[in-house]
């Protein structure tokens, strides 16, 4: 691998710029290039970045022998293709979540990754915050005994939002579902793993999306409460309860920057800040296992992936959500 780990970029939005931001606090890494279906996007996107290629098409970048690995941060529907299109032009890739809309694209995207023989991971930032990453080590190591009880949400007020957004729009996998009970639903399952049974009840937006979702995940010693919703706000604090104790992720769980452990009548807090918006560690993640040869991280897995999704797919069949595009 070069001196530094050369990143591109395709879909020009938002999250891509806090990614390039964070990009910029690592010596190891640089942005080579970007691509946007609008050129002078991708231009303006380019310059404010330092990169030294902007393409207009995505096929172009992943053409572009001088980039080592792609970060995929398109719509939802789009991901399976473009990472499957960057693969086969031999780039590794991070594929923002949720990798795929169901788990046949999912399955797709890992044969190809295994045909290519390069790297996939999908850009599941919170696996890789430091105390998401403390508070699982504690937990392994039994700080707070056997753990009986989680809970997690995450919720924000969207229904003001233009419904051919992505949020509220059937035709790009939008809902609360895929876009932040991936963060619920992804805690359960480091802490706790594949529950045995799911109980799932979802609110129906005019539009056909979730805007409201209720999930208990069941397990043979244990019960986890999860939600995600689009009609109002949440607290966003995680907590994971045990025979021994509680462990809590203050809010916003998900970027969280502290925890506590509240055990025998005592609470200590513990604070570790992020740098920058904390897409730092999934990049220090990917670079590092690049750098290695390897082809998956052993943190967030495609097996984990792809339980993921399976999970989610398991939730839409019970409360009936259906994209257009799947029919």
């Amino acid at each position: 691998m070069k001196e530094k780990i050369r990143w591109g970029i395709v879909g020009l939005g938002n999250i891509a710029q806090k990614f390039a931001d964070d990009l910029k606090l690592l010596a190891d890494g640089e942005l080579t290039a970007v691509a946007s279906r609008d050129i002078q996007k991708a231009n303006r996107f380019g310059e404010l970045n330092n990169a030294k290629y902007a393409f207009g098409s995505y096929q172009e970048l992943f053409n572009c022998s001088e980039v080592d690995v792609v970060y995929i941060a398109t719509p939802h529907t789009s991901h399976a293709e473009l990472s499957i299109m960057a693969m086969n032009a031999g780039r590794n890739v991070l594929c923002e979540k949720p990798m795929g809309i169901n788990s046949g694209e999912v399955e797709s995207m890992i044969a190809s990754a295994r045909k290519n023989k390069v790297f996939l991971m999908e850009a599941l930032w919170s696996r890789f915050n430091p105390s998401i990453r403390k508070v699982k080590e504690l937990i392994d190591g039994g700080i707070i005994g056997d753990i009986g009880y989680l809970n997690a949400d995450f919720a924000f007020y969207a229904l003001d939002r233009d419904e051919k957004g992505r949020l509220l729009n059937p035709e790009l996998a939008g809902g609360s579902l895929l876009d932040i009970g991936i963060y619920p639903i992804f805690l359960a399952y480091l802490i706790l793993g594949f529950p045995e049974k799911i109980l799932a009840s979802s609110k129906i937006y005019k539009t056909g999306v979730d805007i409201q979702t209720s999930m208990i995940f069941d397990y043979p010693n244990a019960q986890a409460i999860l939600y995600s919703g689009l009609t109002s706000n949440s607290e966003m604090k995680a907590e994971i309860s045990g025979s021994e104790g509680t462990v809590y992720l203050t809010p916003r769980w998900h970027e969280t920057q502290e925890y506590s452990v509240e055990k025998n009548d005592k609470l200590e807090k513990v604070q570790l800040p992020t740098r920058g918006k904390g897409f730092e560690y999934e990049i220090e993640e990917v670079q590092q296992c690049l750098r290695k040869g390897k082809i998956e991280s052993d943190l967030w897995s495609l097996k984990h992936t792809y339980d993921l999704i399976t999970i989610m797919d398991d939730i839409r069949k019970q409360t009936g959500v259906v994209f257009p595009f799947e029919q």
